[in-house]
Parts: structure tokens; C-alpha cells; sequence
């Protein structure tokens, strides 16, 4: 679910930063009565995600715009399908259409891809997962697309899991040390477990010993990930990460690891097509 404060801080930012001091060219041409009808329609198949924070947008620019939803999060669109309507003052509809369309194409594009990558690995029990890296300032809604797609949110943030990369073992003294040093650190819920970032069998090998829960087997090729799973297999959770394509995932789904995480779905989403057909009305 999405945190309400959020979406309206998200939504607050991203207005001020095409508005500032209004819509100039909406009120050079548009005269202050006129009505409109706005229809959000989908130009191409896609996974639909981010409604309520459109209507977020047109409740901030008019709290008397009327939007509902004709789709819900998570349901499929195909071309043609009609995914919302707002209706009312055409001036402020006007102001809040590129940033409900922004955020509309961005979410729908990140769970279209997300649902995509997830029917790649359907039967195995291999998660598809997420990472942090997000938009900056987009990350609540950037995971919730992930999830809405079928996806798993890794870590939040820095602050809700421990996640030993190479560059903090490296300053740490090696794997085994590092981890030493976060299994005495404490942890920062009950059960969590204490991941490391890992490339290669020796590397694998260090972490179990040593006491690692999960793993994170990064940017190995395939023989150097066949050997590090084979060390690890039955003794931590194993999440693939680095180099993780759709033309690859199949295979990697059947190694014998619990998870693939995926950084593209959110540092490289592509919009999907959706347009904002506006009438007078």
C-alpha cells in the first residue's frame, strides 16, 4: 500500500516543480469557465499502476475535480482501454496533466516490465526483486510499482536491512570480518537476515563460514555462479544480482537460487503509452 503523507508530498514537489508560478499559457488561452472532460486511455498493453496518484494530482490542483478510476492497480489494459476520467474546471485539469501522465506512464512502465520479468520465472518459486536503485525522491512509489507488478521490494533503504556490499568488507578487513561485525552489531528488526555481496566461490565460502544468512552473488559469469551456488547451496538464501536480463533469467531461475533482483525495473523503466484525451464539456 502506499502511504497517503507520501503520495501527497511526491505529488506537492512534483506540481511546484512545473507549475511554479501557474500555467501560463493555460490561462493566456483558456478562459476561467470553461468545463472539461479528461479520459486517460491506454495506447498499448500494460500492467496499470499509479491511479491514485493521478488523482492525487487533480485533487491538488482542484479539490472540486472529480477523477475516478476505471481500472484498479495491478489489473491488465489493453489499446484503447479507458483507465480514468477526470472531469471539471478545464484549467486546472490542464495544469496537473503532465505530472498525472508522468507519474501514471512511469508506474504503469516499471509494473508492465515487472509482471513481464515475473511470468519468466512462474512455477520456479525464484522471486523477481527490486533494488535501490530508484528515482531520487520516488523510491515509496517506484517499489510499490515493483510490487504491483508481482515483484519483491528488497530493502527500503539503507536503514531496514543489513546488506554487506564489497566496497564495506573490503574497508572492513575481508568478508569473514565484516560479517563478524555485523552479527555483533545487532540487527535492525527480529529475524533479519545479515546479507553480503559476494563474487566468487572463495568469496562464498569466506561468508558461510563465517556465519552469513543470505547472499548476494554479484556480476559472476556462469561458471564462477554454478561454483559459488554449489558452496552455498542449503546454507543461505541466494539472490542473483548484476547482468540479470530477460533472456538470462530462465536459466538463472534454475540454479537453485531464491531470488533475482533486477535494478532496470526502476533505473531504466520505459513509460508505457497512455494518453489524456481532453473534451469540453
Amino acid at each position: 500500500m502506499l502511504d497517503p503523507d507520501t503520495v501527497r508530498r511526491v505529488v506537492r514537489l512534483a506540481l511546484e516543480e512545473d507549475l511554479g508560478a501557474g500555467d501560463v499559457t493555460t490561462d493566456a488561452v483558456i478562459d476561467a469557465t470553461t468545463n472539461a472532460a479528461g479520459t486517460f486511455v491506454a495506447r498499448e498493453i500494460m500492467t496499470v499502476c499509479g491511479l491514485d496518484v493521478a488523482g492525487e494530482v487533480f485533487r491538488q490542483t482542484d479539490a472540486g475535480l472529480a477523477f475516478e478510476a476505471r481500472r484498479a492497480d495491478g489489473q491488465q489494459a489493453r489499446p484503447g482501454d479507458v483507465l480514468a476520467v477526470v472531469r471539471g474546471r478545464a484549467r486546472p485539469i490542464l495544469a496537473g496533466e503532465r505530472t498525472a501522465l508522468n507519474f501514471l506512464q512511469r508506474l504503469s512502465g516499471i509494473a508492465t516490465e515487472t509482471a513481464r520479468l515475473v511470468g519468466l520465472v512462474q512455477g520456479t518459486g525464484v522471486q523477481i526483486a527490486d533494488t535501490r536503485k530508484t528515482a531520487p525522491g520516488l523510491r515509496a512509489l517506484d517499489k510499490y510499482a515493483v510490487a504491483t507488478g508481482g515483484g519483491t521490494n528488497h530493502r527500503c533503504g539503507l536503514y531496514d536491512a543489513i546488506l554487506i556490499k564489497d566496497n564495506h568488507w573490503r574497508l572492513a578487513g575481508g568478508v569473514a570480518e565484516a560479517v563478524r561485525r555485523a552479527r555483533a552489531a545487532g540487527r535492525p528488526a527480529p529475524g533479519a537476515p545479515v546479507t553480503i555481496e559476494v563474487t566468487n566461490a572463495s568469496e562464498t565460502r569466506a561468508a558461510i563460514e563465517a556465519g552469513a544468512e543470505a547472499l548476494l552473488l554479484d556480476n559472476m559469469d556462469d561458471v564462477t555462479l554454478r561454483e559459488a551456488i554449489a558452496v552455498a547451496r542449503g546454507h543461505a538464501f541466494l539472490e542473483v544480482s548484476g547482468r540479470v536480463t530477460a533472456d538470462r533469467i530462465p536459466a538463472l531461475a534454475a540454479l537453485g537460487v531464491q531470488r533475482l533482483s533486477v535494478g532496470a525495473l526502476t533505473h531504466s523503466v520505459r513509460a508505457v503509452d497512455i494518453a489524456l484525451e481532453l473534451e469540453a464539456a
